[in-house]
C-alpha cells in the first residue's frame, strides 16, 4: 500500500489498537484513523475482573499503548467517537460528529456490549454489569473496603472471576446460577464442578438450578434478588454476568454476511469489498477446525487485530492461531487452549494430579486432541497448542503419563 493509503479502524479496543500497532510495524506510512466510542485510550479487558478490580494492577497497565504512542506513530485516534454508519460503494465512514472519512480498507472491530436483563429491578442504583474500564472501577469503589453484600447473577467466567475477586476483598458474595453447574458450557459437568467447589470452599454461597424473576429495592436502590420460587437474597450490590452481544449494527447496516457475528474468511475479509472484521464480532473461518468460529476473549483480539492489519496490507494471510484464554481465581491458575464447539462428547483424558488441581486435560476426539486445558501447571501451553495444531492421533495412555514429553506426543 502506498503512503497515499487510507485506512480506518472503527472500534479502538484491544483488536483495533493491535490493527493500527501492526500497521506501522509493518512498514504502512498512510493514514490510519482509529475511532472509539469510549474516552478512554485503547485497553485489555482481562484485568478488569481479575488484577485491576482486586487493585493490584495499576490504571496505567490495562492501556494497550501510551498516548504519546500514537502521536508518536501518526495514528488519528478519535476517541468519544462513534461510527454511524459504514457505505461500502463510496467506501466512506460516517461518524456521529458529522465528520466522515474516506477508506482504501476498513476494519470492523466494534466489540460487544453486556448483555443486560429484562425484568423487573433492573434499573435500580446498585445493578451493574462488567464489561468496561469504568465499569470496573465503579465496581471496585464498592467492593475494595469489603463487607458488602453482593449477589452475582450468572456463573460464566466475569462472574466466577468477580466472584473470586469479591470474596479475597472481604466481601459476602452469592451466585444465582439457572443451570446446574458453573461453566459447564464452557468445560462440561466433571471440570465446571471443579470450579463449583473451589468457590464453595472460598465462602461463596452458590444457588445453581434457579430462576431470578426480579431485583428488588427501596428508594430507588437494590436490597436484594428474589427468585421465581420467592425465596430472596439480600443485597447492597448486585452483577448481571450473563454473557455478551456482538455489536453487529453497523456491519449489518452496511449489508455484511452475519450469522452469530460477522461471516469472514481465514484472511478475516468480509464479503464486502475492502471491508475487514476482527475481534468479538469476527466469525472467521478457521482452517485448522474446518469451522467458523466467534471467540470474544482477549487472545483472538490480540492476534486477531494483528491477522486483520497484515490482511489489509494484502499479504497472504491465514489466520489460524489455536483459541486461548486463561482464568485466575484464588489459587487457581488456567490456561485453556482449543475448539470448544469440537469438544461435545469428547472423552477427557488427565495427566497430573486432580485431586490437587495440578493437572492437565486433554479433549480428545477419533483420536486427536482438539483442546486442553492446563491447571496450576505452568510453561506447558506451547506444546498443548502444538499438539492440537497437527492433528495427530495420539495414544490415550501416553497423554496421561507425565513420564512422555508433550512434545514428543
Amino acid at each position: 500500500m502506498s503512503s497515499a493509503s487510507n485506512f480506518v479502524i472503527v472500534g479502538a479496543g484491544l483488536a483495533g489498537a493491535t490493527a493500527a500497532r501492526t500497521l506501522r510495524e509493518e512498514g504502512f506510512d498512510g493514514g490510519i484513523h482509529l475511532i472509539g466510542a469510549e474516552l478512554h485510550l485503547p485497553y485489555i479487558r482481562p484485568p478488569l475482573s481479575k488484577g485491576f478490580l482486586a487493585g493490584t494492577d495499576d490504571r496505567d497497565s490495562v492501556f494497550v499503548e501510551s498516548s504519546a504512542w500514537y502521536r508518536k506513530h501518526d495514528i488519528d485516534l478519535r476517541l468519544g467517537t462513534a461510527a454511524t454508519a459504514l457505505d461500502p460503494s463510496a467506501q466512506r465512514v460516517e461518524l456521529d460528529s458529522g465528520d466522515s472519512i474516506a477508506y482504501d480498507a476498513v476494519l470492523l472491530a466494534t466489540g460487544s456490549t453486556a448483555r443486560r436483563l429484562a425484568i423487573p429491578g433492573a434499573e435500580l442504583h446498585g445493578v451493574r454489569t462488567l464489561r468496561t474500564l469504568d465499569d470496573s472501577e465503579a465496581l471496585h469503589a464498592e467492593l475494595a473496603p469489603g463487607g458488602r453484600r453482593l449477589v452475582l447473577i450468572g456463573s460464566g467466567w466475569i462472574g466466577m472471576e468477580v466472584a473470586a475477586t469479591a470474596r479475597t476483598l472481604g466481601n459476602d458474595v452469592t451466585v444465582l446460577e439457572r443451570d446446574p453447574i458453573p461453566l459447564a458450557n464452557a468445560l462440561g459437568d466433571e471440570l465446571g464442578s471443579m470450579f463449583a467447589e473451589l468457590h464453595v470452599e472460598h465462602g461463596v454461597d452458590l444457588r445453581p438450578s434457579v430462576v431470578v424473576s426480579e431485583i428488588v429495592g427501596e428508594r430507588g436502590r437494590v436490597t436484594g434478588v428474589r427468585l421465581d420460587t420467592g425465596e430472596q437474597f439480600d443485597a447492597d450490590l448486585v452483577l448481571v454476568g450473563v454473557g455478551a452481544s456482538p455489536n453487529l449494527d453497523l456491519a449489518r447496516g452496511a449489508g455484511a454476511a452475519i450469522d452469530s457475528g460477522v461471516l469472514t474468511d481465514a484472511a478475516l475479509r468480509t464479503d464486502l469489498p475492502n471491508v475487514y472484521a476482527a475481534g468479538d464480532i469476527a466469525e472467521a473461518y478457521h482452517p485448522l477446525a474446518d469451522m467458523r468460529l466467534r471467540s470474544e476473549h482477549w487472545a483472538n483480539a490480540l492476534h486477531g487485530g494483528a491477522a486483520a492489519a497484515r490482511s489489509m496490507l494484502g499479504e497472504l494471510e491465514s489466520y489460524d492461531d489455536i483459541p486461548y484464554f486463561y482464568t485466575d481465581q484464588y489459587d487457581l491458575g488456567m490456561e485453556y487452549s482449543g475448539f470448544g464447539p469440537l469438544t461435545r462428547g469428547a472423552e477427557i483424558v488427565y495427566r497430573g494430579d486432580r485431586a490437587r488441581r495440578e493437572f492437565i486435560s486433554f479433549w480428545v476426539v477419533d483420536g486427536r486432541v482438539v483442546a486442553g486445558m492446563n491447571v496450576n501447571v505452568w510453561d506447558v501451553n506451547e506444546a498443548v497448542q502444538g499438539i492440537i495444531s497437527r492433528g495427530d492421533r495420539v495414544d490415550p495412555l501416553r497423554l496421561a503419563d507425565e513420564g512422555v514429553p508433550l512434545e514428543e506426543l
